[in-house]
């Protein structure tokens, strides 16, 4: 989740979350018979995801993608995409907008606050209360909290899970790198052992304390339009999801020159800045081409 992102979409998003398909139409499980480079060959017990392939990003809506997608990442109360390869969207560094009065009433002391003591939300999106990670009493906390969401990803047919607001410690006084990366890794290994692959969100300043942490690939939004891209693949080569905005395109600059520069990962997607199913107005899909 970009910070940057306008908040009048965060509000939106938070009212329109993507809800669960019909239970008719999911299998129970997400992955394609060609889905992920590596297998359970290497001996790790997860996938990683097809390059080349096609991505969609279906936040704030879960609808049957174009024929050619391989790779779709849905929230995760929503089921997986058949025959895709399927990510899980998790909002591992902050909380839920629904889920705001449970942390504070069950988890206070998870929550990060100010030198008031009144909990820190984030400025961009005022729904959601940002989780303190600075000490390890909280974090084991949030993790326990969370470990119910992985293992819901997992159960539900998911293949991995896309870990959100990892950069909390860029825009939040009072957290550090070394604690969200100390919750990272508690939540990477709850998620290997479920048998999910899992993805860096954004925070391209990991550089190598990403993989080193032990994500699999990364997931960045706007990486193109902001020139992060090369920092991605000098970390994961063509593991690397990017989603680009509509809205953030720079002047002057076509979605298909954005996909031929340099460093632009095959696995890169415009979409619309809310994430609307195709019989949106504003719905906004395209990909780069091979």
């Amino acid at each position: 989740m970009r910070g940057g992102l306008l908040l009048s979409a965060g509000l939106v998003l938070a009212v329109t979350a993507c809800q669960p398909l019909p239970a008719s139409t999911s299998t129970g499980t997400g992955t394609g018979a060609d889905a992920g480079t590596a297998g359970d060959g290497d001996g790790r017990g997860w996938r990683l995801p097809s390059v080349p392939g096609a991505v969609d990003y279906q936040l704030g809506a879960a609808y049957e993608p174009p024929a050619d997608v391989t790779i779709v990442v849905r929230d995760s109360t929503a089921f997986p995409a058949e025959g895709r390869y399927s990510i899980c969207y998790v909002n591992a560094f902050q909380t839920q907008p629904a889920d705001r009065g449970q942390w504070l009433r069950s988890h206070p002391h998870a929550v990060l606050t100010d030198a008031d003591g009144r909990p820190v939300v984030d400025p961009a999106w005022p729904d959601e209360l940002v989780l303190d990670t600075s000490t390890e009493a909280a974090r084991a906390t949030i993790d326990s909290v969370l470990a119910e969401t992985v293992e819901r990803c997992a159960a539900a047919g998911f293949d991995a899970i896309e870990l959100d607001n990892l950069d909390t410690w860029l825009r939040i006084e009072g957290l550090t790198m070394a604690g969200n990366l100390a919750l990272a890794e508690q939540l990477i290994a709850r998620s290997h052992d479920a048998g999910l692959a899992v993805a860096q969100k954004n925070a391209v300043e990991l550089g190598a304390h990403g993989p080193g942490a032990g994500f699999d690939f990364a997931i960045s939004e706007e990486c193109a339009a902001l020139q992060e891209c090369a920092g991605y693949r000098a970390q994961y080569g063509e593991l690397h999801i990017d989603v680009e905005y509509v809205d953030a395109m720079p002047t002057g600059v076509t979605f298909p020159e954005l996909c031929a520069q340099q460093d632009a990962p095959q696995l890169m997607v415009l979409r619309d800045l809310l994430l609307t199913a195709p019989d949106d107005p504003g719905y906004v899909f395209e990909r780069c081409q091979p």
